[in-house]
């Protein structure tokens, strides 16, 4: 049987990462599961310690979503890794397994999941930049390819696309009805909330920046960045 890590990185998020972590733990597809507690704060290892069959990476400081995502790659050795956020709300195994079967058929390089029918607002905005999805499963060399993917923070799975599509690797999509995500908002409170989805913004704009594929510049003009094309996913 094929190795495949699912990855849960996580900043505090003791109150919500334990039905993540059952989740994966029951995903039948999945060999290993790993949490990554990026500098918390809070008793997110303490609640990830709960489960025997998990592997707890311990970060003394805070190295952002991406640093987080490397350092648990780096402590397996899985062919296949698989990404969940810590604070999704209606994750269930199945949905995990959703994102990991393409890789194990050989259908994609990277698969990424996309919800539906969960929050009105988690729907909406992974309408437009489903590209931003934290859900999703490649080929270790595929990660690994990206040699400053560690240095990135919320702009890892922007990163992590552009890169699969220079790199000419397929991607897919799979939809994972009845999943959602915890607002900041939700989680720090309204003003603090809001200076860290600005954070988070700026973070991905910078990793656009850096991995945005060079075109060749017209006369009097700037390639445009483009984001990247997507198979229409039937509702």
């Amino acid at each position: 049987m094929t190795e495949v890590a699912v990855i849960i990185p996580a900043y505090n998020e003791g109150e919500r990462i334990a039905n993540v972590i059952e989740a994966a733990l029951d995903s039948t597809l999945a060999t290993e599961v790993i949490v990554v507690s990026d500098g918390s704060s809070d008793n997110t290892v303490e609640v990830a310690q709960r489960y025997p069959d998990v592997v707890v990476v311990n970060l003394a400081q805070n190295l952002g979503k991406g640093g987080a995502m490397a350092a648990g790659v780096k402590s397996c050795t899985a062919p296949i890794v698989a990404f969940v956020d810590a604070d999704l709300k209606g994750l269930e195994s199945g949905h995990i397994d959703q994102i990991i079967k393409p890789l194990l058929e050989n259908r994609c390089k990277m698969c990424v999941g996309v919800f539906r029918g969960g929050k009105i607002g988690s729907n909406a905005s992974m309408a437009v930049t489903p590209f931003l999805s934290g859900q999703r499963a490649l080929r270790r060399e595929l990660f690994e390819s990206l040699p400053y993917i560690g240095e990135l923070r919320y702009g890892v799975e922007l990163a992590l696309t552009n890169h699969a599509k220079n790199k000419r690797a397929k991607v897919m999509r799979v939809v994972l009805k009845g999943v959602s995500n915890c607002y900041k908002e939700e989680k720090l409170g309204l003003m603090k909330g809001i200076a860290a989805r600005t954070k988070m913004y700026k973070e991905i704009t910078e990793a656009m920046v850096r991995t945005r594929r060079r075109r060749p510049v017209k006369p009097g003009g700037k390639p445009a960045w483009k984001p990247p094309t997507w198979p229409r996913i039937p509702r």
